[in-house]
């Protein structure tokens, strides 16, 4: 029996001061994404498209600040689709992640089965897989057996800050006051546009602000798996009701369990699991990163017997990711398995010697 009045020592009271490390409300590009992405509508220019031996190209244009921005989607061997999207004429060349990949991937020329000004339609030849290109809005569907697996900036969550010169510097070479940014936006300094500060340090952004984001809907998928390091639950929690997870390589003592800040390094994969399919997600950006998850049943209406009483039913569920870095490009990898192994062999084949 221990002796009376021992001190009893719980593991939060070490836990870490979480004050010291930026959660989503002191993340401004987080702020930005959520705040602006639904003024940001793309189109893509898929009349002028160009199918070639490694990659299709084609042009998406924000109907808000009308800057052009070149989509890249390539078969990659062994059931991959890759994504990337950069500034066409960047103001100087954005960061792009080269040590990663074990080596330049074997492409597959993507054959169009379908197409025209408002859609196009992409296959491999191989497999069942096909990827259909929609214009207006801009939104990209993986479909197997004519079933929609994966949809892309379904949700319009698509958000890509091109470079500027700075105010200052614009308004002297003009010699005037420069009318092409918000000043909406000026005057709302949580914004972090040009400078963002937490605590005693200050990060001044020299080329404005560059964050980029987009949406997948996985179809049919509720088990979600992946994104380390965090102290949580095997399976991936949903995020509406709190803060997002951070994959930011941080080296945190004595970190909360249950929790989803970033405690280590942190591996931009998450894979989805069903009974029929398992797919992954590799989005290969190095800057800080925050990941949105929501998982929510479909819901239709029907007629019930008793009477013209509209009534709900769950049907096929559906979950709904959206990804969020501080700089770099949108280059991502699409791991479409079909099973399990498949989609381990598909990870490795990209990331391990």
């Amino acid at each position: 029996m221990e002796a009376a009045g021992k001190e009893e020592i719980s593991v939060e009271d070490e836990a870490v001061d979480k004050n010291i490390f930026k959660d989503c409300s002191k993340i401004a590009f987080y702020r930005r994404q959520k705040q602006l992405s639904r003024r940001a509508t793309y189109q893509a220019s898929l009349d002028s498209a160009t199918i070639g031996k490694d990659s299709t190209k084609f042009q998406i244009i924000s109907e808000t600040t009308k800057v052009s921005l070149l989509a890249e989607v390539y078969g990659i061997e062994g059931n991959i689709f890759r994504l990337k999207i950069n500034e066409e004429t960047p103001l100087k060349p954005r960061y792009e992640v080269l040590d990663v990949l074990t080596s330049k991937p074997s492409t597959v020329r993507l054959i169009s089965c379908s197409g025209d000004a408002d859609s196009l339609v992409l296959t491999d030849g191989k497999g069942d897989l096909k990827c259909n290109i929609t214009a207006n809005p801009f939104k990209i569907d993986l479909v197997s057996q004519e079933e929609v697996v994966m949809s892309i900036n379904s949700l319009g969550q698509l958000y890509f800050e091109h470079l500027q010169i700075p105010l200052k510097q614009r308004a002297a070479k003009e010699n005037k006051e420069d009318t092409s940014v918000d000043a909406s936006q000026e005057d709302q300094e949580d914004l972090g546009l040009w400078e963002e500060k937490f605590g005693k340090f200050v990060d001044v952004k020299v080329n404005g602000p560059a964050s980029v984001g987009l949406d997948f809907s996985l179809h049919g998928f509720e088990h979600l798996y992946g994104i380390p390091q965090h102290a949580e639950s095997h399976q991936l929690k949903n995020t509406s009701d709190g803060d997002a997870y951070r994959l930011y390589n941080l080296d945190v003592y004595g970190y909360k369990i249950h929790d989803k800040m970033g405690i280590y390094g942190s591996v931009p994969y998450l894979l989805a699991h069903k009974l029929s399919r398992t797919v992954g997600i590799f989005w290969l950006n190095a800057s800080e990163t925050l990941v949105e998850i929501n998982t929510e049943p479909a819901v239709k209406y029907t007629l019930t017997q008793m009477g013209p009483v509209a009534a709900k039913q769950k049907v096929r569920c559906r979950t709904d990711v959206h990804w969020m870095s501080e700089s770099g490009i949108i280059d991502v990898f699409l791991l479409t398995g079909p099973t399990p192994s498949d989609v381990f062999k598909q990870y490795s084949y990209l990331t391990e010697p």
